[in-house]
């Protein structure tokens, strides 16, 4: 049981850097057009800019990704304390269904912040900056789906032992 709770606990922690990597460093698209870079918040060359009309309403796109990759952030954070609270506090046999329930938000959020950034970066980048390759960090968040998914099922099926 040790080495199955030591697993689990590895696993969100590993799950948790990777929402933070693909939160907040600067390659979620690479350019074609020499060393440039954006992420979710500024377009980077040599120094960084906030992206083009990125507080406008017509960068709605842009704000929801945002909003929904800090979320997924936080709640996989939630998460991990909630299942220490409910590792002292849950009856013997009892399932980390709340635990299980952040996890799984936390996926959607996820998600859905990687899906609409493949849909509709277009839609909030440059006309220089939209030849390129999606970068390290796009994949990263991709990662990180299955990966707070899986740790949400695992907590959905673990139960207390002693």
């Amino acid at each position: 049981m040790l080495v199955i709770l030591a697993f689990i606990i590895l696993f969100h922690i590993i799950s948790a850097i990777l929402l933070f990597i693909a939160t907040t460093n600067s390659a979620w698209w690479v350019a074609k057009a020499g060393n440039f870079y954006t992420d979710l918040w500024y377009s980077c060359n040599v120094t960084c800019v906030d992206i083009p009309n990125s507080a406008a309403k017509d960068s709605g796109y842009l704000q929801t990704i945002q909003a929904t990759m800090i979320l997924a952030t936080i709640l996989c954070c939630v998460g991990f304390f909630v299942f220490f609270l409910q590792l002292f506090r849950l009856k013997q046999g009892e399932r980390f269904v709340f635990t299980a329930i952040i996890q799984l938000l936390s996926s959607l959020c996820v998600m859905v912040g990687a899906s609409i950034y493949t849909a509709e970066r277009t839609s909030f980048q440059t006309t220089p900056v939209q030849e390129g390759d999606y970068g390290y960090a796009f994949v990263v968040a991709w990662v990180a789906f299955p990966m707070t998914l899986i740790s949400g099922l695992m907590y959905l099926v673990l139960r207390k032992r002693k």
